[in-house]
This record gives structure tokens, C-alpha cells and sequence, in this order.
């Protein structure tokens, strides 16, 4: 039975059996299955200012758990070993109870949730949302750090449960995105969802020759103000990853320059990676 994913900006369409871009959700039954469900590639007690979060609960600490998919296809990515990957991953079973009582069993080290990262999160959502309702039980933080590259379908599900969120505005321009294989208004429209819900912060990687205008920055930070000049944003410095091996890094004069451009409309722009 063929059917159109409803989860992303791709609606892939797909065959009995057939996986989507995301590598991570399969048409089983007419019904698009995430099939990294409960399945992480990566498990990590992280302070939680590397997510980066600067404004939310500092000098915490956060259990950091990743799977494997993306829904977009930067050729910069730095994890690009499982947000890349499907099921032949290696990836360990653990359950959304088994994820809760781990993060409460790390309590005693400052851990104050659990935090979706390093792949893209959401391709996954029933995972998150599934282990996000049993933390938020147990008194503890959800953080979501995410493309923000999904419907509303996604989002209606995961607002209510998510503390915090790290959202990555890749760059204010739509050529740009359609180069990652993304869509800008996407984007913008979760971002404003989810500013609405929960803390947001936002995060932007200075890419050479791709996004490092100031006039750029100025349009992406005098947006982002006219949603709150409060939500934070990251400027960071891209160093070559994937199939930009072979780029240079972003000089560090250029994101502090950004950074400045930045803060002429927000209150709260921090530099990374420099």
C-alpha cells in the first residue's frame, strides 16, 4: 500500500516496505513507522550549555541520547556516522522507561533531564514524546535539539512535553536551505511555534561563501526579534566536517563580526566554536 509521509518538509512517498529520505521512518502497513524507535547510537551525561543552551538552568548537566537519521543533508554535518546511517547502525534497544530511570539514576551527578540530539531528533518524534511524558513525571527536563525541519503534525505532539529547545537557523536565505536539502519558511514557521511553548535558543554555523554576509545576519537576527529579542542566538564557527573536508574554517573574525551585527537587535548573542 503506497503513501505519503505526513511527518517533514519531504512527504516522501513511499512503497510497502520502502524507507524515506530520513532513513528513519518505513511505510509499514500504509503507516509511516519510525523504525529507530528505542534504538541510540549515542549516550552521553553533557553539561548543558553544549547543547548549546546558555539560558536554561546553567551549570546543569543533561543525558545526551542520539539515534540515527536526518531529514536534511548538510555536507558539513559533524555527526554524519549515524544521522546519516539506518538501521545498520550500531545501535543499542533501550526503552523510553529504560531512558527515564537512567536519567533519574544520574540525578545525584547534576543531570536534570534528558536532551534529543546529534542526529535529528524528530524523524523519531514518538521516541521523544513517548520518553519525554515519562521524565517530565519524574520531575525532570526535556531539551530538543532539532533542524526544526517538521510539520505541525510533529510539532502538536512534542510542544507540550519539551522544556527546551535548541533550533538550528542554518541561514536567513532560501537558496541556501535548498543546498541542504531544507526549506527556510519550514523552518521560521517552527521557530515561531516553539518560541511560543518553551525556551528556545538558536543557533546559526557561519559557513564561508554560504552565509557569512552581514546583511544576511542582520535580516536573520532582525527576524528572530521580531519574535522576542530575548531568544538567544549561538554564532558558530564551521570547521571542515563530511564533504567539506577540504573547505576552510570560518576565520574568527568573521562570527565575531556577526556576532556584533547580531546583537544590534538581540539582547543575548553568543559566539562558539572560536
Amino acid at each position: 500500500m503506497k503513501m505519503i509521509c505526513p511527518f517533514c518538509l519531504h512527504h516522501c512517498r513511499l512503497e510497502e516496505g520502502q524507507t524515506g529520505l530520513c532513513r528513519a521512518r518505513k511505510n509499514v502497513g500504509g503507516r509511516s513507522v519510525a523504525v529507530n524507535y528505542g534504538r541510540l547510537t549515542a549516550l552521553a551525561l553533557d553539561p548543558v550549555e553544549k547543547k548549546p543552551l546558555r539560558r536554561f538552568m546553567p551549570g546543569s548537566m543533561i543525558l545526551s541520547a542520539g539515534s540515527f537519521g536526518c531529514n536534511l543533508r548538510c555536507p558539513f554535518c559533524q555527526n554524519h556516522e549515524i544521522s546519516m546511517a539506518g538501521r545498520e547502525s550500531a545501535a543499542a534497544a533501550m526503552t523510553p522507561e529504560e531512558l527515564a530511570a537512567r536519567a533519574r539514576a544520574l540525578a545525584g551527578n547534576g543531570n536534570i533531564g534528558v536532551a534529543f540530539t546529534y542526529n535529528e531528533p524528530l524523524v523519531g518524534w514518538e521516541y521523544v514524546r513517548d520518553t519525554a511524558r515519562l521524565v517530565r513525571r519524574l520531575g525532570m527536563k526535556t531539551v530538543v535539539v532539532t533542524n526544526g525541519s517538521v510539520t505541525d503534525l510533529v510539532l502538536d505532539e512534542i510542544l507540550p512535553v519539551a522544556d527546551a529547545m535548541n533550533i538550528d537557523l542554518k541561514g536567513f536565505r532560501e537558496s541556501y536551505y535548498r543546498k541542504l536539502g531544507g526549506d527556510l519558511e519550514t523552518v521560521k514557521h517552527f521557530i515561531s511555534r516553539a518560541a511560543g511553548a518553551c525556551h528556545v535558543e538558536l543557533t546559526t554555523l557561519i559557513v564561508p561563501g554560504e552565509n557569512d554576509s552581514d546583511e544576511e545576519m542582520e535580516e536573520l537576527a532582525a527576524w528572530v526579534a521580531s519574535l522576542n529579542p530575548e531568544i538567544p542566538l549561538h554564532v558558530t564557527r564551521f570547521f571542515p566536517r563530511w564533504r567539506m573536508a577540504d573547505a576552510r574554517p570560518t576565520p574568527v573574525d568573521t562570527v565575531y563580526r556577526l556576532a556584533e551585527r547580531a546583537a544590534e537587535a538581540l539582547r543575548y548573542v553568543y559566539v562558539g566554536n572560536c
